[in-house]
């Protein structure tokens, strides 16, 4: 898994400096103009440890994370 940004040029993400398998499935997170997004180093560092750990099958699924919630109300 990588992370990387892009820029929207005719109505398509464009990401420079990174190759990507064709028809790769990609998750985009799109910002308001002025609302800046940026990730100091370990702030990305803790990102990438955490998508390895869902690559490694360590996380709760979404059906098992509402079950325990509902026992809290």
């Amino acid at each position: 898994m990588q992370v990387t940004t892009g820029t929207v040029v005719g109505g398509k993400v464009v990401v420079e400096g990174v190759s990507l398998v064709e028809g790769s499935v990609v998750a985009v997170l799109s910002r308001e103009p002025d609302e800046p997004f940026t990730l100091l180093a370990e702030d990305e560092d803790e990102l990438l440890a955490a998508m390895a750990e869902i690559d490694r099958g360590e996380f709760v699924s979404a059906d098992e994370l509402l079950k325990s919630l509902r026992k809290y109300g």
